[in-house]
């Protein structure tokens, strides 16, 4: 029997000590290879801009004491997918990860998330995949700080990981959403939870980086941040601080029975 592949990437970069925390995690589940934006790309959900030069690049980098190939992606996470897929690996990969993530991806905005993004262009070439974040201070999630501690989200990437390689995935479930709070253990408990539909992240007015001529929008935690109901994924993480586990479907479709929506739609 070969040996499983894994296509491992996350929005924050290939420098990202996130990125290598998840390498080390699945190191022993099957051959990982890692191909991730060479920039950080947070924010860029599964978009794929042609602004991007696409040139791959491979770095040297130490993982559990050996040597791996990597290999930088001038592009989008959700890109960085399609380069593993489509060039550098030999076959279709069993699983796509895509994390660890410094923040929080949950509530309404999960479409805008890098992280997220890429386990669903996973996802949709029909390969299981998992998209797992940290908690993290808003100061820490484009910083690269090597304070935050990924040795939990790791043991839960491995777990997850080891799950979706070894069981098919329910109908209608095409990734997982992790989301690992700051002082989760091993031993934390995790849920199943549902999206929240508030937003979790605020926008703010665009503001010039003092480093650089870039005005962008910025953001901030909303100020009803621990306010979702019970069950959705915000709910599990901030308000009981334990991890949640959300089953995310390709199917964007609303829950609206169609024929109600054609009488809506037809009615003077």
């Amino acid at each position: 029997m070969s040996e499983l592949q894994i296509l491992l990437t996350n929005d924050d970069g290939i420098q990202s000590p996130g990125l290598w925390a998840a390498a080390e995690a699945l190191d022993k589940l099957g051959f990982v290879t890692v191909v991730a934006p060479r920039e950080q790309s947070s924010g860029t959900g599964r978009s794929m801009p042609n602004i991007y030069d696409g040139q791959v690049n491979q770095q040297k980098l130490m993982v559990n004491n050996k040597e791996w190939t990597v290999h930088a992606v001038g592009g989008t996470p959700a890109m960085a997918v399609l380069y593993g897929c489509l060039e550098l690996l030999p076959q279709k990969p069993d699983l796509v990860v895509s994390g660890i993530n410094y923040g929080l991806n949950v509530g309404s905005g999960v479409t805008i998330s890098g992280t997220v993004g890429a386990a669903l262009e996973g996802a949709s070439a029909g390969i299981p995949a998992l998209a797992i974040s940290l908690e993290t201070e808003k100061k820490d999630h484009t910083s690269y700080s090597r304070e935050v501690d990924f040795s939990t989200a790791g043991y839960f990437t491995r777990y997850f990981s080891q799950k979706l390689l070894t069981k098919e995935m329910p109908p209608d479930v095409h990734l997982l959403k992790v989301e690992i709070p700051a002082l989760a253990t091993p031993k934390t408990p995790w849920h199943t939870t549902k999206l929240s539909m508030k937003r979790f992240y605020e926008p703010t007015p665009p503001e010039k980086n003092p480093d650089s001529n870039y005005e962008g929008i910025g953001y901030d935690i909303s100020p009803d941040w621990d306010q979702s109901p019970p069950g959705t994924d915000s709910h599990a993480v901030v308000n009981k601080k334990e991890i949640s586990v959300t089953p995310l479907s390709l199917d964007l479709t609303s829950r609206v029975d169609l024929s109600d929506l054609e009488k809506f739609l037809v009615r003077d």
